[in-house]
């Protein structure tokens, strides 16, 4: 019990990391459902790379398997485990690969809150050149893809030293 206690009191930094990130990512949805709520739009030109439009994503990743059937609540429980097990790698972990899983972590958690709240993730980051967008996301999406990136560099530059 006490190596137990001592392990989580060693990564206190690394639970604060996935709360702020967390945090961030509410912050960020509520500023935003809030001004396009205030706007009466649901698209705001900011230039020639990025627009903010509030799309309700009900699916998953590219609005696949939305809130019909059970599957959204399959998927949903699927995910929330996937969650909990990375608390067990993010203990274990090297301080760079800790800081990667509080990244994914907060960002899994603030999508899966939404998820379960209001049934959709509210994404609305749109990044375009000329007639090309790429898919609309939010700032969980970007911990998430950062968090990932980090672990995958670790992987591919130690297995270099091999």
């Amino acid at each position: 019990m006490e190596l137990a206690k001592d392990k989580l009191v060693k990564n206190w930094f690394f639970f604060i990391i996935i709360f702020l990130s967390f945090l961030i990512d509410r912050i960020t949805k509520i500023y935003t459902i809030d001004f396009f709520l205030d706007y009466n739009s649901n698209v705001y030109y900011f230039n020639n790379y990025i627009n903010f439009v509030l799309i309700w994503n009900d699916g998953m990743a590219f609005g696949f398997f939305g809130t019909e059937g059970i599957y959204y609540h399959i998927l949903s429980f699927v995910i929330f485990l996937i969650i909990l097990f990375l608390l067990y790698p993010l203990i274990l972990a090297k301080p760079y690969e800790k800081f990667a899983y509080s990244l994914v972590i907060g960002g899994g958690a603030g999508n899966l809150y939404d998820r379960v709240v209001f049934k959709a993730v509210p994404d609305f980051i749109d990044l375009h050149y000329l007639d090309f967008h790429w898919f609309v996301f939010n700032v969980s999406d970007i911990l998430i893809t950062f968090g990932i990136v980090m672990l995958l560099l670790k992987s591919l530059l130690s297995k270099k030293n091999v």
